[in-house]
């Protein structure tokens, strides 16, 4: 079972220099895919536990379209191992004029992630298949 979401980072997501994206944005990508990963694999929110590890690969700034997606790889009786990545699809062409933009030819890996979430039993109300 796999879950992706791709968004415009922002100006408001520029935390630094020259328009750069705090490492944090991805994480909170993550959070998002590992939510609706949850939901429907149990028909719960559940909770993120933590991260084993956590790579940032390449700068991302506000204007770029980033697309973050995980997957879940264990499933325990209430822990959900998962991993993540987020690519960096569309950057914007400030050499070109203020509204120039291009979808990359090759997407660029700018951070990857695993981790582990828990949904208690009791709330878990789906079958193991996710269905």
């Amino acid at each position: 079972m796999k879950a992706t979401v791709r968004l415009r980072m922002s100006q408001a997501d520029a935390h630094y220099g020259g328009s750069l994206v705090d490492g944090a944005r991805m994480l909170a990508l993550f959070g998002d895919v590992a939510t609706e990963l949850l939901i429907r694999h149990d028909g719960d929110e559940g909770l993120f536990r933590a991260y084993d590890a956590v790579e940032f690969l390449a700068p991302v700034h506000a204007g770029d379209y980033v697309e973050a997606s995980g997957e879940i790889v264990k499933v325990g009786a209430t822990s959900r191992a998962m991993r993540f990545e987020a690519w960096k699809v569309i950057s914007p062409r400030p050499d070109l004029n203020d509204s120039a933009a291009e979808v990359l030819a090759a997407p660029v890996l700018v951070c990857r992630a695993s981790g582990t979430c828990v949904v208690p039993s009791q709330k878990q109300r789906l079958q193991p298949s996710g269905g």
